[in-house]
């Protein structure tokens, strides 16, 4: 068994940005991992360790060498080798001293393109401890960091200035210079509460030593366990619940090394404000946990973190009170300002915001937006007068104080100050759902209108910004087109809203006034939203060939393109499924051989004179009339199950009739029968494509 170390390195730094911290540390850790597998140094685990002031991994059983490598290096072709005499040419000579060997150490390699010289040597691996440097270096180069600062007199570049590195191997110290600082072990506490430098003997010391003499808690996720349990007994303490964010659960804990829970309060009054902006105000602004009552309603509570034990904990709590009571009456004075006009007041004003220099005002994108959602209402059976009133008032809430210093409240405020107005409930919903759903994977609106609203409004979005030839490439998509597509399939699909999707775009791209091709953005959306459908199939369990299956007959609507790949699903289970996918390859090969005779799926019964081919067409006559009514109710699954019965006549049509016959009538009805076989399955999808 190869001899083994663990490894420690720690970069000490001064505070790091908390909301990059954990994304840092896990780039770090992935980059070092790749570095050892590239290198060939074989290693247990890796345990990443991040906090305000350090990056740190300890690789546990590292192996302290590359493996021993035998290598064939090929040198020159034997007819060029030598010369006359035999003795070595110019090339055979510069080989031979490159891979600094002998003339008798050579082999001869045959192959299929001649024959070389060439030789086999054994390579030693290199130690790790050689190859740590540059690991580390490479690793650190690679991290996501947007932006680099030097300091000092040095030229090293980071994320923030380094002043500390530790890099142990064992017991040993790793000679190495990262980021124009020597590694030593001497890895520093908290800034505060530590003993100032800790010797660290071997990288098992690491976290405890940090802990006991540091005062630091250095593991990420024990850190944040520690204050999530510190905010739930805070709040548990009022008799409350800590609403603890993901989001700002990560940034509190990048944030301290050492966290003290501090409950403080503020005046009742504010209450009376709507939750989400006190939420947002005390989240957002100040880092604090936000306190519900068992029954949700807010308490007059907040949770915040020092990264201090203060002996004056009285101050901290007073302080954080001070800091937040102003917050609060902005909020509440932006509040009172913003009903002293009524949303509906506001929209004429939205002429003034510009959406997109090709596309005209908010204003404008609002009344697109109001037609196409009043049209989509009426074709669903709902009240279309009702949506255009949630659509109208729908961005009129991005012109009040509030939303200007939270935008994130964008749709919320706009339900509240609905309701504040007098608005119907199923308006004011919707004005908040229409921004649904805002992340992957992320809560749908539950209301019929604010599923409309949302549905129109992405697909305004979409239709324009492609109008405008801003068609997301790479990673840069700034109207989050992406999203919107993804959104625009998950409203149809999962809240049921089964609209012709071409004709839904094309209406949208009609009412757009400036100059651009309607056909070729028609096609480019409808494609975009196509190629975002393949990955929500395949989420949700579909194989890539059924996805094509169906994507060939090109359904209308998308709710009806997910029952089809649900039903080929379900069909390529059934014993039949493979037979009848092959045959369905070959009457396509066939019919597109013989595409010139224009092949229709009618056929002469007269004219069938063997018996295999005068018993497919009723079993196919039969078949029609089975699946017709299964797909006059979109049970496409019974469809294809009902067509699986087709197998038997198909497979002794196969066997016992030429299709290509030498009498050109006898030809074209076989393979009209085979047209017709094709369009039964054609109605559902081409099961053709589906692989083996």
């Amino acid at each position: 068994m190869s001899e083994t170390r663990d490894v420690l390195f720690e970069l000490g730094t001064e505070e790091l940005p908390p909301k990059s911290l954990l994304t840092l540390s896990r780039a770090l850790t992935q980059g070092v991992s790749d570095g050892l597998k590239r290198a060939g140094v074989s290693f247990k685990s890796i345990t990443p360790y991040a906090t305000p002031r350090r990056l740190a991994v300890v690789i546990e059983a590292v192996r302290v060498a590359q493996p021993d490598q035998d290598i064939e290096r090929r040198g020159p072709a034997l007819n060029a080798a030598f010369a006359a005499d035999g003795s070595p040419s110019k090339a055979l000579e510069g080989f031979l001293r490159s891979a600094n060997a002998t003339r008798d150490q050579l082999i001869t390699l045959e192959t299929d393109k001649g024959a070389w010289v060439a030789l086999r040597q054994r390579m030693n691996g290199v130690a790790t401890a050689e190859l740590l440097p540059g690991i580390l270096e490479q690793a650190l180069q690679a991290l996501p960091i947007a932006k680099r600062m030097r300091w000092g007199a040095g030229t090293a570049e980071f994320v923030r200035p380094v002043h500390w590195v530790v890099l142990l191997m064992g017991e040993a110290v790793v000679p190495a210079d990262i980021l124009g600082i020597a590694a030593d072990r001497l890895t520093r506490g908290h800034r505060f509460h530590g003993v100032g430098s800790i010797s660290l003997k071997s990288p098992g010391d690491y976290a405890r030593s940090l802990l006991d003499q540091g005062v630091v808690m250095a593991d990420f996720n024990e850190r944040q366990v520690k204050i999530t349990a510190l905010a739930e007994e805070a709040a548990a303490s009022v008799g409350g619940v800590a609403v603890i964010d993901p989001e700002l659960l990560d940034e509190v804990t990048a944030l301290v090394e050492w966290p003290v829970a501090i409950l403080g309060s503020f005046e009742s009054r504010f209450l009376a404000l709507p939750a989400e902006v006190l939420i947002t105000t005390m989240q957002a602004n100040q880092k604090y946990f936000p306190v519900r009552g068992v029954a949700g309603e807010l308490l007059p509570y907040f949770i915040t973190f020092s990264n201090i034990d203060s002996t004056r904990i009285e101050t901290v709590r007073e302080g954080n009170e001070r800091v937040v009571r102003p917050r609060l009456s902005d909020a509440e004075f932006f509040w009172n300002q913003d009903r002293k006009r009524t949303l509906l007041s506001r929209v004429e004003d939205l002429g003034q915001v510009t959406f997109q220099k090709n596309l005209g005002s908010v204003l404008e994108k609002t009344a697109r937006v109001v037609a196409l959602a009043r049209a989509m209402a009426e074709d669903l059976g709902q009240d279309g007068a009702l949506v255009a009133r949630a659509a109208r008032l729908a961005k009129a809430d991005l012109l009040t104080t509030m939303v200007g210093e939270f935008p994130e409240l964008q749709g919320i405020m706009g339900r509240y100050y609905a309701l504040a107005e007098g608005e119907r409930r199923e308006v004011a919903e919707a004005i908040e759902e229409q921004y649904l759903p805002k992340v992957s994977g992320g809560h749908l609106p539950l209301s019929p209108l604010g599923q409309i609203l949302a549905l129109a409004d992405k697909i305004d979005t979409l239709t324009g910004i492609f109008s405008a030839g801003l068609i997301p490439t790479g990673d840069k998509d700034p109207y989050a087109l992406r999203r919107a597509a993804l959104g625009v399939i998950r409203l149809s699909i999962e809240s049921g809203i089964d609209l012709p999707l071409r004709p839904l775009l094309s209406s949208a791209l009609s009412s757009l006034t400036h100059d651009f091709d309607h056909k070729k953005t028609l096609d480019l959306v409808e494609t975009f939203i196509l190629e975002r459908l393949r990955g929500y199939c395949l989420d949700q369990g579909a194989r890539p060939d059924e996805f094509e299956a169906v994507l060939a007959v090109r359904p209308s609507s998308l709710p009806d393109f997910m029952k089809r790949v649900d039903a080929v699903k379900a069909f390529r289970h059934l014993p039949e499924a493979e037979s009848l996918a092959a045959a369905n390859k070959r009457i396509r090969n066939l019919l597109k051989r013989n595409e010139s005779q224009d092949v229709a799926a009618s056929v002469d019964a007269g004219g069938l004179v063997e018996a295999p081919e005068r018993e497919l067409l009723a079993a196919a006559r039969e078949a029609r009339q089975s699946i017709d009514a299964f797909l006059k109710v979109a049970n496409y699954e019974e469809a294809l199950r009902s067509l699986a019965s087709l197998k038997a006549p198909v497979d002794v049509f196969f066997d016992g009739v030429m299709v290509m016959a030498e009498d050109p009538l006898v030809r074209q009805n076989r393979l009209g029968l085979l047209a017709m076989i094709e369009g039964l399955f054609l109605d559902i999808a081409d099961i053709s494509r589906l692989q083996d």
